[in-house]
């Protein structure tokens, strides 16, 4: 950061000589630059400026602090907004009225102690402007033991109301992708039935993750190396991608929001500046959710916005269309990505615990895992298979085995989040072999992974369609019965008799589907007059 002679520079002769009347200081030169050599000199004294903190009022040595707390320099809009502005007034009305006696904020005090400036500094996303304590003052500060002790953790504890019914962490995740890769592999968008995570979430870890090319494209090698790997080793796989990763756009993901427009927001630098905050949360203990946000809207606002810049971002709220811009809409935005990042991302990945006041409602409190969910091995349970083809699998089940089995059979929803069914029906098999699947590929993965054998009468069904594809059927038929047999016999001689089917008797024959009407007129003109009962 610039000097304090360097930051100096842009200040006129009268400027000069109020830091010096504020400081107590006698100031000879009569020409900017050699004053500004002068007063530079003189500031730097350790005695003094301690002498000058030590007078700051209340808010103002809060401003300084929080300088202090980030480095010497704060984003200018972010500082501008929690410490108050400065007043722009020209040289004239400045030494007139004297306003520098009487500062409107903090921010206005420090300016007028030299203790503050802006300029633009380089940033990721370009050059931003800061506000900033000068290097040598702030060296000085430094030194005399002033400087602030590491960032404490935000927000509080919760209250036992607050952690009532917990929602402990599991690695659902790791069985969503699964069945989102086996959907996707069956040629659907999604899942016919809702994952326990978040399908954006779990499919933007798919490209992420390099399970998936950006076109869509499965990469099959990848895939298998995913559903084979153990389970434990594969989550820290996961949360190492997602840590890293700059296409997993959380922002996007909150389903709150609609993110339109060509503005790029800094992905990765938020979700460092949201990690660290919750690192700093001691681990094990439960922790209050909405203090938590309440705390960072307070200390850091601008964790996403560097630049404090709330109108550039096109966002909507999702239910109503309303523009959320400018600061007012804060908790809407930075708000509800704090929200998400911790029930959502954090939760899904096996990193946080939470809790509700109450069961099914909404999280109020979280607890930072020391250790990650443990989960049961790879092939610790077997799938259960009965004579009519019904499969039961637990999430347990080898993941390869069931996104295999899966392939061949229809989806069918299940009320508990920890098993998955399915129905193994001709239209399944016809689609499987359509993929190029066989019955002795599911033949074999049913020997391996079934808890028993596989039923005698399966078998052999399963073998008969391979060989004679689908051998029995059910259709809904129309029966037309008569009172008389020389009737039908009528009418099977007139022209509507080609509408008639199989001859199930001397008064009941079978009637084409939607052909009732034809044989009602047939029927009149013969003087008969037809109850169609199937007219409801």
């Amino acid at each position: 950061m610039p000097t304090l002679v360097q930051s100096l520079k842009k200040h006129d002769l009268g400027h000069l000589r109020i830091l010096a009347q504020i400081w107590g200081v006698e100031l000879s030169a009569g020409e900017r630059k050699r004053a500004r050599d002068e007063l530079s000199e003189k500031l730097l004294n350790g005695a003094l400026l301690a002498e000058l903190i030590e007078a700051l009022p209340v808010d103002a040595a809060q401003a300084l602090n929080a300088l202090l707390q980030n480095g010497g320099r704060i984003p200018w809009g972010k500082f501008e907004r929690q410490f108050g502005k400065i007043r722009e007034v020209g040289a004239g009305r400045r030494d007139r009225e004297e306003i520098y006696l009487a500062p409107v904020s903090a921010t206005e005090t420090l300016f007028y102690r030299a203790l503050l400036a802006r300029a633009f500094f380089d940033h990721p996303n370009g050059a931003q402007e800061f506000a900033y304590l000068p290097d040598d003052l702030l060296g000085i500060i430094q030194g005399e033991g002033k400087a602030t002790t590491p960032a404490k953790a935000l927000g509080r504890l919760a209250r036992p109301d607050e952690c009532a019914h917990i929602i402990p962490a599991t690695d659902h995740l790791l069985d969503d992708i699964t069945t989102l890769l086996a959907a996707l592999r069956l040629g659907w968008d999604e899942p016919p039935f809702g994952l326990e995570t978040s399908l954006r979430f779990t499919r933007d870890l798919l490209p992420a993750a390099r399970l998936m090319i950006d076109g869509g494209e499965l990469q099959t090698d990848s895939i298998k190396t995913f559903l084979e790997t153990e389970r434990n080793e594969t989550l820290n796989q996961l949360i190492r991608i997602w840590r890293e990763s700059e296409i997993i756009n959380t922002l996007h993901q909150i389903p709150t929001l609609i993110c339109e427009g060509a503005w790029v927001n800094p992905v990765l630098d938020t979700r460092k500046a949201l990690l660290s905050f919750i690192e700093n949360i001691p681990k094990n203990k439960w922790w209050s959710l909405r203090s938590v946000i309440a705390d960072i809207k307070k200390e850091y606002p601008d964790f996403q916005r560097t630049a404090g810049d709330y109108d550039a971002w096109f966002i909507r709220r999702a239910d109503d269309g309303v523009r959320l811009r400018g600061f007012e809409h804060w908790d809407q935005v930075e708000g509800a990505l704090i929200r998400y990042f911790i029930v959502g991302p954090l939760y899904w990945l096996g990193l946080v615990d939470l809790a509700s006041t109450r069961e099914e409602g909404e999280e109020t409190a979280f607890r930072v895992r020391e250790k990650l969910v443990e989960s049961k091995e790879k092939d610790s349970e077997k799938i259960n298979l009965n004579s009519s083809g019904q499969i039961i699998s637990s999430r347990f089940v080898a993941r390869t085995a069931r996104y295999q089995i899966s392939r061949f059979c229809n989806w069918e929803k299940s009320n508990n989040p920890d098993e998955y069914r399915y129905q193994i029906t001709p239209s399944s098999l016809e689609r499987a072999r359509e993929q190029g699947l066989k019955i002795s590929h599911l033949l074999g993965l049913l020997r391996k992974f079934a808890a028993g054998d596989i039923p005698p009468s399966l078998s052999r069904a399963l073998q008969r369609w391979e060989a004679n594809g689908t051998e029995a059927r059910v259709e809904t038929m129309s029966i037309l019965r008569l009172s008389k047999p020389e009737d039908l016999e009528m009418l099977r001689k007139s022209k509507a008799g080609r509408f008639l089917g199989e001859v199930l008797g001397p008064t009941a024959v079978m009637v084409q589907a939607g052909a009732s009407s034809k044989i009602m007129a047939a029927l009149i003109e013969m003087g008969i007059f037809m109850k169609d009962e199937t007219d409801k």
